[in-house]
Formats: C-alpha cells, structure tokens, sequence
C-alpha cells in the first residue's frame, strides 16, 4: 500500500488554513505543516521535503507576493516536489511567473476552487505526480482567447497523445515510453505541434509550455 501524499500548505488566513488542511486530511493525505508566513513555510519545506506544498500568493512578512516568491524559489531548490499557488484573483502574470520554462509539477488554481474537494484533491495528486494543474480561467488569460476556432482541430489523433502526455508533465522520452514508439518518432510529433499551434522560436516565451496551455484551455472536459 503506498504511503499518503505528504503536504505543506502556506496560508495566512487561519480558518481557510485549517479548513484546507482537515479537507486534504480527511481525503487521505498526510498534513506535515500548516503555516501562515512565506519565510516559515521556506524553512519547513526545505527542511521536511514534502510531495506537494500548497502556498497562497499574497502572505506575511510583507503581505505582497511573498508567497508566490516563496514558490519560485521552492521550484528551484526542490524541483521533483510539486508546488500549488492558490490566488484569489485572475493574475495571468503570476501563472506565467510561476510555470517559467517548466510545465511540470506545478498547478495555479483560484482559491474558490478548493471548495471542490474532489477536483481539489486531483489537483494535488497530478502535480505530485509530475503534471499540471492550471485553473481555465487563468489559462484563458494567458492565452489571450485569441482563436476562435479550437486549436486543437488541426492535430492528429498522435499528436494530441503526444500532447496530452506533455500536458501530464512527461519527457519525450516519457512519451516514448507511454506510447510505445521512439524518442526520435516523438520529437517530430512535437515539432508539428509546434508548428501547428503557431508556436515559433521566441526567447521570450517557452514553446512547451504554450502549447500545453492550449492543450489544457481546449480539451474536452
């Protein structure tokens, strides 16, 4: 029997904290800190190394975006553990900070989300588990709603496996392995993809991650 999801939730206020944590434990994870400061909840998670920490956006010590910083920098020091920003507003920006250049592992969700247990607790196990979880809302920011017709249309039936893997957080070399077919047969599917979704070379901006963004504002739900 594998062991329950251990989770660190930063949250400064006390009742959602405490809401939020006996919800997660009553669906069977495992709480191992509560904390309502973003330097707190650093010192803890670098120190208990949990599968998913859980961080509001705006926290003390300056009630700004301290925890959203606080969840870029647990990105980068702990990259296998998941991180899941709660925010009570649509901030597109943020999400893009947040994710950088790495789709995986990460979820952005608007705080009314969480009172929908079920797809709460989903959220959570996917990113432990190396995937994405990005509220429609945000996403549609993000992508500016700028296509009327779905995106998604003009892929091949591979390609939206290939896709859809990518959105789970997979390597090529993962989907690959999923899908039974070589590293090298993957890498073109992703190219034309990328080329499908109008997704050019951009220093500015992570092919990957666009198009797993599309990937998750189009899919059938």
């Amino acid at each position: 029997m594998s062991s329950a999801l251990r989770i660190v939730i930063g949250e400064d206020d006390v009742l959602l904290r405490e809401g939020i944590g006996r919800l997660l434990e009553e669906a069977g994870l495992e709480i191992a800190a509560l904390t309502g400061n973003a330097d707190d909840l650093m010192r803890r998670t670098l120190a208990l190394r949990p599968d998913v920490a859980v961080i509001d956006v705006q926290m003390p010590p300056r009630r700004e975006d301290d925890g959203l910083r606080a969840a870029m920098t647990l990105r980068e020091r702990l990259p296998d553990m998941g991180v899941i920003v709660l925010s009570q507003f649509y901030e597109e920006t943020y999400a893009q900070d947040l994710i950088g250049d790495r789709p995986e592992g990460v979820g952005y969700l608007l705080k009314e989300r969480v009172a929908d247990v079920p797809a709460f607790v989903d959220a959570i196990r996917r990113v432990a588990a190396g995937g994405s979880a990005l509220d429609p809302e945000i996403v549609g920011r993000i992508l500016g709603r700028r296509r009327s017709q779905g995106p998604l249309e003009q892929l091949t039936p591979r390609e939206r496996e290939v896709l859809s893997a990518m959105a789970e957080g997979l390597t090529n070399k993962g989907i690959a392995a999923t899908l039974v077919v070589t590293e090298a047969a993957v890498e073109k599917h992703v190219t034309r993809i990328f080329n499908k979704l109008q997704l050019g070379h951009n220093n500015l901006e992570h092919r990957r991650v666009h198009a797993v963004l599309t990937y998750l504002s189009n899919a059938p739900r």
